[in-house]
C-alpha cells in the first residue's frame, strides 16, 4: 500500500491554512527554499512567516538544490522537519544530517537505470530515498517501472508528474507519493479544489 503523501510547492498562507486543516491532511507539505529558477520558489522573510504555524502531526520539509553553507545556516532555525537534498553527494548529506540534526530525503533525478542504484550510495545517510524526474522543478516524468528491483523495505517516495487519477492504481506499492504540478491551475497556482481531491481520494486508499 502507499505509504505516505506529500503535497510540494505550497507558497501561500491560504493553501497552506487548507492543507493543515484539510479532515485527511497529507504526512508531508514541502517548500522550495533555495531553487530560484522554480515558479514555486518562496523568499526567505516570507518563506519564515509563512511556516511559523501550529504544523500538527504534518512534516514540514526544506527541498533544497545543492544548499550553500550560507542558506543552511540561515533556515537552520526555521520549522522543518526534513531536507530534501537534490544534487548533494553522500558525504555532504551525512555532513548536513549530523550538523544540522535534521531528517534527510535525498532526492535522485531518474532517466535511466544507472541513475536509480545511486540510492545504495545514500543507505545509511537518508531517512528517504526520493525518485524523482530529470526535470524536477518542471514536473516532467520517468518511467517507474525503473524502480522496480529497488526493495521493499527501503523507505522510498515517488515524484515526477504524478497526477491525482494514477493514485489508485499506485495502491499497491509500496511507497509514499510526491505530487506538486498535478495540484496546479492553468496560471501555475495550486488549486484548492484539486488539493481537496487528493486527499479525500488519498484518505480512501
Amino acid at each position: 500500500m502507499i505509504k505516505g503523501l506529500k503535497i510540494c510547492g505550497i507558497s501561500n498562507s491560504e493553501t497552506l491554512e487548507y492543507i493543515l486543516n484539510h479532515a485527511h491532511p497529507p504526512q508531508f507539505i514541502g517548500f522550495i527554499t533555495n531553487y530560484k529558477k522554480s515558479k514555486r520558489f518562496v523568499e526567505y522573510d516570507k518563506l519564515k512567516k509563512l511556516i511559523e504555524v501550529n504544523k500538527g502531526n504534518i512534516n514540514f520539509t526544506s527541498v533544497l538544490v545543492d544548499p550553500s553553507d550560507e542558506i543552511l545556516e540561515k533556515i537552520k532555525n526555521l520549522n522543518f522537519d526534513y531536507y530534501q537534498l537534490y544534487d548533494v553527494d553522500p558525504e555532504r548529506t551525512e555532513k548536513i544530517k549530523s550538523k544540522y540534526k535534521i531528517k534527510i530525503i535525498s532526492a535522485l533525478t531518474i532517466s535511466e537505470e544507472a541513475d536509480v542504484i545511486k540510492y545504495k550510495n545514500y543507505l545509511e545517510i537518508s531517512d528517504i530515498i526520493l525518485f524523482d524526474s530529470k526535470g524536477y522543478h518542471k514536473s516532467e516524468s520517468f518511467d517507474h517501472s525503473l524502480l522496480n528491483e529497488v526493495p521493499k523495505k527501503i523507505n522510498k517516495m515517488i515524484a515526477g508528474n504524478i497526477q491525482i487519477d494514477d493514485i489508485p492504481y499506485l495502491k499497491n506499492r509500496e511507497y509514499m507519493i510526491d505530487l506538486s504540478g498535478a495540484l496546479e491551475d492553468a496560471n501555475g497556482k495550486k488549486d484548492i479544489n484539486k488539493i481537496d481531491k487528493l486527499l479525500n481520494l488519498f484518505a480512501k486508499i
